[in-house]
C-alpha cells in the first residue's frame, strides 16, 4: 500500500490541475448610466457592432435588473452579491444602527472583512484585477482615507496646475493599492469616484490599456477582471468634447497619446456613414472598448472559455427611482462559448445579486463562512435559458423598495420619522436629500404622475412606461396583497432593520399618515427643476 501512496498523490494532484484548468475566465463589462433601449441589440438607433456580436455568441437577457440605481449602492452589488441594505459598511452602520429604518444610497461600501468576489476568487487560485471607476470606497473628502493612503485633498473645479496634476498622478498609485486592499490581485488605471474638472473628460483608452495588460499578464491561469468604463456618464455632449482631450486620464493629463483603440478620428468619421450624429458617438466609442477585449481574447485563444459579461450599473432616465424602464432595467449580454447557448434570448427575471453566485459556482469555489449573498447562480439559465431561476426581483434605493415580477411592478415609499418630521418643519436639507438621487424617487417626478405615493401598483403587460397607478383599485387587491405578501419575504432577509407598517419599530412610519409630506414634496421637486 506505501508503494501505491506516491502514485496516488501524483494522479490527485493532475485531477485538481485538470479541473483548475476548467475554471472559466471571467470579464464583468460595466458600463456607467446605460439605459436599455440604447444598444442595436435592443432596437436602438446606435452603432454597437461589438455588441451585437456578443449577442450572436451569447445570451441577450430581456429582463435584467439591478437592485438599486445609483451608481455605490449597484455596484456594492456587483463586488458583493448583497443588496445595499444588507451592507454592514461603517459609515452605514453609524447613520442606521440596527434596529432603524435603513435608506440604502451612496452611504455603502465595501467592507474591510473583503467578503467580495476578488478577495474571494483570489483565496481560491484566481487573479483579480480592477480596472477603471471604482465608487465603493471611501470619500477623498475623508482625513482618515487620505491619511492611510498619504492622498492629496484634490478639489474638483479647480484651475489646472502642473502641482495638481502630480498629485491626481500621486493619489491614483494610492488607490491601486487601496482597491488591492480589498483583495484584489491587481489594480491598474482606477478613478476613484466620477471624472472631475479640471481632469473631467472620459478616456476609454486609459483603461481599455489597463485591461488588455491583465488579460496578456495573466493568459496562463484563471482570472476575473471587473473591467468599469466611465462611458456612458453624461449628458451625451461630453463624449464628443471627450473625444478631443485624449490626454486627459485618471492619472492627470498624461504626455503620450494612447493607441489601445482604434483612432478617435475614426469613431465620428463611422458615426456620420451610418447616418448619425454626435449624441452617439459614447456608444460606438464604448463598443470599441469592448471590442479591443474581445480581440485580445480570440488573438490569445482565450475566448472560448471566458465568461464576457455586459451590462450597466443602473438605467439613466429614471436614475434614482425604482421604475422598470429606464431604471432598473439594464441591458445584459453573456457570452461563454463552453459554457453557454448561443444567439438566443432569455426573457427570465435576473438581478445584479446574481452574478457573484454564479461566478463563485463556476469557479468551483464555495461561499465562505460568514459571507451573505442575496441572489441565485444563473448557471441553469445558460443552458435551458426560459426555465426561471427566480420568482420576482427585488430593488431598494433610499425610502423605497420594489419587486418585479414578470407581469406586474409594486413600489412602496415609506418615509421615517425624520424625514417626516424634517420636511414639516421645511428643513432644507431634508427636502434636497429627498427629491435627489438618493430620495427613491429623483428624476422620475416629471416622467411619473405618481412618483410621490406611498403604494403603487403597474401592469408591466399593459402599462409598460407605468403610468397608470392600481393601487387604489379593489379590482387589483389580491395583485396588491400578493406583491406586498413578496416585499415582506424579502424585507424579512434584513435583520433589525424595520420598514414603515411592514416592520414595525425604531423610526419607521406606516403608510398613509403623511400626505402632506408627499404634497410639499412634489411641489420642492417641480420648483428644483423649473430652477434648471
Amino acid at each position: 500500500m506505501r508503494l501505491l501512496l506516491p502514485g496516488i498523490a501524483v494522479m490527485l494532484a493532475l485531477t485538481a490541475n485538470l479541473c483548475a484548468a476548467k475554471r472559466p475566465n471571467i470579464i464583468v463589462f460595466l458600463v456607467d448610466d446605460y439605459d436599455k433601449h440604447e444598444t442595436s441589440v435592443y432596437g436602438g438607433k446606435v452603432l454597437t457592432p461589438n455588441l451585437e456580436r456578443l449577442a450572436r455568441e451569447g445570451i441577450t437577457f430581456n429582463n435584467a435588473h439591478v437592485t438599486s440605481t445609483v451608481c455605490t449602492p449597484s455596484r456594492y452589488t456587483f463586488l458583493t452579491g448583497r443588496y445595499a441594505g444588507s451592507s454592514y459598511y461603517p459609515e452605514y452602520l453609524a447613520l442606521f444602527p440596527p434596529g432603524q429604518q435603513a435608506l440604502p444610497a451612496f452611504n455603502v461600501g465595501l467592507e474591510e472583512d473583503n467578503m467580495n468576489i476578488g478577495a474571494v476568487l483570489a483565496k481560491n487560485g484566481y487573479a483579480t484585477g480592477f480596472v477603471g471607476k471604482f465608487h465603493v470606497g471611501p470619500s477623498l473628502s475623508d482625513p482618515a482615507f487620505r491619511s492611510k493612503y498619504g492622498l492629496h485633498d484634490v478639489q474638483k473645479n479647480t484651475p489646472f496646475t502642473e502641482k495638481l496634476n502630480r498629485q491626481q498622478f500621486e493619489n491614483e498609485k494610492q488607490f491601486r493599492r487601496a482597491v488591492r486592499d480589498y483583495g484584489f490581485t491587481w489594480a491598474k488605471n482606477i478613478y476613484w469616484d466620477n471624472t472631475k474638472a479640471p481632469f473631467q473628460s472620459h478616456n476609454p483608452e486609459w483603461t481599455t490599456a489597463a485591461a488588455v495588460e491583465f488579460i496578456e499578464e495573466h493568459k496562463s491561469r484563471p482570472f476575473y477582471l471587473h473591467y468599469c468604463t466611465t462611458l456612458l456618464h453624461g449628458p451625451n455632449g461630453a463624449w464628443h468634447k471627450s473625444l478631443g482631450q485624449p490626454k486627459v486620464t485618471g492619472e492627470g493629463i498624461i504626455k503620450e497619446t494612447l493607441k489601445a483603440m482604434p483612432a478617435r478620428s475614426s469613431v465620428m468619421e463611422r458615426i456620420e456613414k451610418a447616418g448619425l450624429s454626435s449624441n452617439e458617438a459614447g456608444y460606438l466609442w464604448m463598443d470599441d472598448s469592448l471590442g479591443v477585449l474581445l480581440d485580445k481574447l480570440d488573438e490569445l485563444k482565450l475566448s472560448d472559455n471566458t465568461v464576457v459579461l455586459f451590462i450597466a450599473d443602473h438605467g439613466s432616465g429614471n436614475k434614482g427611482s425604482l421604475y422598470k424602464a429606464k431604471g432598473t432595467e439594464v441591458p445584459c449580454i453573456m457570452r461563454w462559448p463552453k459554457g453557454m447557448m448561443a444567439g438566443v434570448r432569455s426573457d427570465q427575471l435576473i438581478q445584479n445579486t446574481d452574478f457573484v453566485p454564479t461566478w463563485l459556482e463556476l469557479a468551483q469555489t464555495a461561499i465562505p463562512a460568514g459571507y451573505k449573498v442575496d441572489g441565485v447562480s444563473l448557471k441553469p439559465l445558460f443552458r435551458k435559458p426560459g426555465s426561471p431561476v427566480r420568482e420576482y426581483v427585488y430593488q431598494e434605493i433610499g425610502a423605497a423598495r420594489s419587486i418585479k415580477t414578470r407581469d406586474h411592478s409594486y413600489i412602496a415609499l415609506r418615509y421615517t420619522g425624520d424625514q417626516v418630521a424634517g420636511v414639516r418643519d421645511n428643513n432644507r436639507r431634508h427636502l434636497k436629500s429627498m427629491t435627489g438621487l438618493s430620495g427613491g424617487v429623483s428624476r422620475s417626478i416629471t416622467t411619473h404622475p405618481h412618483a410621490y405615493s406611498g403604494d403603487q401598483l403597474y401592469d408591466l403587460k399593459d402599462d409598460p412606461d407605468t403610468q397608470k397607478n392600481l393601487a387604489s383599485q379593489r379590482r387589483h387587491a389580491r395583485t396588491l396583497k400578493h406583491m406586498q405578501d413578496l416585499l415582506i419575504r424579502e424585507l424579512g432577509k434584513f435583520p433589525q432593520r424595520p420598514y414603515g407598517e411592514f416592520f414595525t419599530g425604531g423610526n419607521s412610519i406606516g403608510g398613509g399618515s403623511y400626505a402632506d409630506v408627499f404634497e410639499t414634496l412634489r411641489k420642492a421637486a417641480s420648483d428644483k427643476k423649473k430652477k434648471k
